[in-house]
């Protein structure tokens, strides 16, 4: 049995922050773009760099790395009882098209740092402790986000995904193949004892606060939707205005209602338009047709339902009112979740024993951790970012900010290898 030190720590191991900061500036180089931030969409060139590098430095650190059949990746370090699922940790290493340097791979890398700990110190644990890299989390290139987490905990089927398709019409399938990466092992057939994931808050309320740690206690609704609106081509100068089927003017119309009706929920709803595409997108044409999307969320599902009700009925009104067309189409439900209250107390614990400044919160982007969530007990670890600003090249942490999360990443790992050994 693993024991615990006077200091109320189960071990008296810290990370090598500096390391952890390397790493961070090193996997940068990856999909790096001129503004500093990175440009690693899932299943591309980029991506398939930053798994080899994730492969051979695990390794390195005496790791075994597999992946399954939907990408995903495991690093795994041998405990006392390999026989026992192990306690995992992960996040993921693809971007948004102008992503930063923290969002996601911090938690990776934050895990590549526990490893690391343990592996200098020959601290052995009764689990497996496992890193874990999840593929496609963004959802930037192939929609919805978190897909491959999706499939491991059951929420999607394996084939849906794989015949999935890009902007561009490449398939899911063809580019996992091109990039080597598609395991035997099928994905959800790979059982874990418990899991924790690390992350840039991605949000303004612990820097607020002057916090160094987010207890996070679970993930707020979200639903996404594609709408695609119909009216007529016609030439700019000779159709009167009456006369006009215009789609991208309703569409105007349809965005405005959906921060409305964000506005009218608040101040936890949120929603957002981030694509949109006009056709024929000349400027002599009346526009015919535009597809967007819509993304409302809410930490009560009750809200994000009303939010969808209200919303759908003003989209229809719109068009009829604009002599339009519109088709609305739900491709992503992610209902609330609600971390498992040990490995939160755990998350808790650990930053306390530390003495970092924290406080408990609620995230409002979705996470890898929400699906595993379904099949595991999991919790995550929040750290201040500047401005709380993510998805963008000008994402910034700072080192003792990374250092510190990776640091509790670390102790709620081992105490959860000492409370579910008494408890299996």
């Amino acid at each position: 049995m693993v024991q615990k030190t006077n200091s109320g720590k189960i071990s008296n191991l810290c990370v090598d922050g500096q390391a952890l900061w390397t790493d961070l500036m090193e996997t940068a180089r990856f999909g790096g773009t001129a503004k500093g931030g990175i440009k690693r969409l899932t299943l591309t060139q980029e991506d398939k760099q930053v798994r080899d590098w994730f492969m051979q430095t695990c390794e390195a650190l005496g790791c075994t790395v597999s992946h399954d059949s939907m990408g995903n990746l495991f690093a795994r370090r041998a405990g006392q009882d390999n026989t026992l699922p192990p306690i995992s940790m992960g996040s993921h290493l693809d971007t948004q098209p102008t992503g930063g340097k923290f969002d996601g791979i911090l938690g990776v890398l934050g895990g590549l740092s526990v490893l690391r700990a343990l592996h200098k110190s020959g601290y052995v644990t009764r689990h497996p402790i496992e890193l874990i890299n999840w593929t496609n989390e963004e959802g930037s290139r192939f929609s919805p986000p978190m897909m491959c987490s999706g499939v491991f905990a059951g929420v999607f089927t394996e084939e849906e995904v794989l015949e999935k398709r890009d902007r561009a019409g490449i398939r899911f399938g063809d580019e996992l193949d091109a990039i080597g990466y598609r395991g035997v092992e099928k994905c959800g057939e790979h059982p874990l004892t418990a899991y924790f994931e690390l992350h840039i808050e991605q949000g303004p309320i612990l820097e607020a606060e002057e916090k160094t740690i987010g207890i996070v206690t679970g993930i707020q609704g979200a639903r996404w939707y594609e709408v695609t609106v119909r009216g007529k081509d016609a030439h700019a100068g000779s159709t009167p205005m009456p006369l006009r089927h215009d789609a991208l003017l309703a569409s105007a119309k349809m965005i405005q209602a959906v921060s409305a009706v964000a506005v009218k929920y608040g101040p936890s709803a949120v929603g957002t338009v981030g694509l949109l595409e006009n056709r024929p997108n000349s400027s002599n044409v009346v526009p015919g047709e535009v597809f967007f999307t819509i993304d409302i969320r809410d930490p009560d599902d009750s809200v994000v339902l009303k939010m969808e009700h209200e919303l759908l009925t003003q989209l229809q009104q719109i068009a009829t009112d604009g002599a339009v067309t519109t088709d609305v189409i739900q491709i992503w439900d992610a209902p609330a979740v609600h971390f498992d209250k040990e490995c939160v107390n755990m998350v808790e614990q650990a930053a306390a024993e530390a003495q970092y400044p924290a406080r408990r919160i609620v995230s409002g982007p979705g996470h890898d951790a929400g699906y595993v969530a379904r099949v595991a007990p999991t919790a995550m670890i929040f750290v201040p970012c500047k401005d709380g600003l993510s998805h963008n090249e000008e994402e910034s942490i700072t080192n003792p900010h990374a250092e510190a999360g990776a640091n509790v990443l670390l102790e709620a790992v081992l105490k959860a290898d000492q409370f579910f050994s008494v408890t299996e």
